[in-house]
């Protein structure tokens, strides 16, 4: 591997790549030893660090301008969104498209759990980059508030029950009981979650009067512990998926815990899979755009960090949007 400045005709041969990485999420020594040793000779290697105000924005430009063929994201969902922000608008802006490689060292980390990616070992997902292999897959838009700025999303974002059982949800019981933590959380989480209502418009079509504690908006479908909230969530379908949940009652809270943990988690684990269930508490939708309008702010989330409170929001899906190894 090489970090010196070479002569324009080594330049014209070498590959370059970008490193963007998160100093609050893994030791520099350790990062900078385990790329020496996934990258030859033929690799010249740039290095940003990411800062509290910045999580990767403008050093994910800079490595698009210096010519970067791949941007590493080595750090949580928010240093991966944010990279793959810039990447996904590369293109329209005149710059050849760069391809994401994640290095995945957060809590959730969940987009590389979508995508396969080797979790816990830095070498073992520097070696997925290395291997080159590319995969495209979609990128979701976001405006809350009528903002003047969209907001990128490669996971889900959403409002309502997710977030409190993601909070409510002991973080060593996932890692050793994995559907059953989010069960027992689930089951917290429904006193802390309040029924809001709004007006849903799906790509478009007719405005819906809905009332729900929970709605999720995604581009994949699993969060941590191997629960999967949306399964007919696909990265690279050019859609967005949506869950709505509206349980009030005991019956109708046993009907959603039902949904969620058998029919569209291990009953299609198990082999069972088709479309994804629904019940009159669980109602799953699938859409390219989608509007929503809330009678009062509530709580967001982006790819399972919080965002605020928000009254309104417009999603949109943009297909194929960022190349990634995987």
């Amino acid at each position: 591997m090489r970090s010196a400045i070479s002569t324009q005709e080594d330049e014209r041969e070498m590959t370059k790549i970008g490193i963007v990485w998160n100093p609050t999420k893994v030791a520099e020594q350790e990062l900078r030893a385990a790329v020496e040793a996934s990258f030859g000779d033929d690799t010249e290697v740039m290095w940003w660090e990411t800062r509290a105000e910045d999580p990767g924005r403008a050093m994910a430009a800079e490595a698009v301008l210096a010519g970067c063929e791949t941007v590493i994201a080595v750090g949580g969902d928010g240093t991966v969104r944010t990279v793959a922000e810039v990447v996904s608008s590369a293109a329209g802006q005149g710059k050849g498209t760069p391809t994401l490689g994640i290095v995945p060292q957060g809590t959730g980390n969940l987009l590389a759990r979508n995508l396969g990616i080797p979790l816990g070992d830095m070498q073992k997902a520097l070696a997925v980059i290395a291997a080159g292999e590319t995969r495209r897959i979609d990128m979701g838009w976001v405006r809350a508030d009528q903002q003047d700025e969209e907001t990128g999303f490669l996971v889900m974002i959403g409002f309502g029950l997710d977030a409190h059982m993601l909070a409510e949800t002991d973080d060593d019981l996932k890692d050793k009981a994995g559907w059953l933590a989010y069960v027992e959380a689930m089951g917290r989480a429904v006193t802390a979650a309040e029924t809001v209502e709004f007006d849903l418009t799906v790509d478009g079509g007719d405005l819906e009067r809905a009332t729900g504690h929970t709605l999720l908006i995604g581009n994949c479908g699993m969060i941590q512990g191997g629960v999967t909230l949306l399964p007919d969530a696909e990265p690279d379908d050019g859609r967005l998926d949506l869950l709505l949940v509206s349980a009030e009652n005991a019956l109708e809270w046993m009907q959603t815990v039902r949904s969620v943990v058998w029919d569209n988690g291990l009953r299609r684990i198990l082999g069972g899979a088709g479309d994804a269930v629904s019940t009159d508490s669980a109602r799953h939708l699938t859409a390219e755009t989608v509007s929503v309008s809330l009678d009062v702010p509530v709580p967001f989330e982006i790819d399972g960090e919080e965002a605020g409170e928000v009254s309104t929001l417009e999603v949109r899906i943009q297909p194929g949007a960022v190349p990634v190894h995987c």
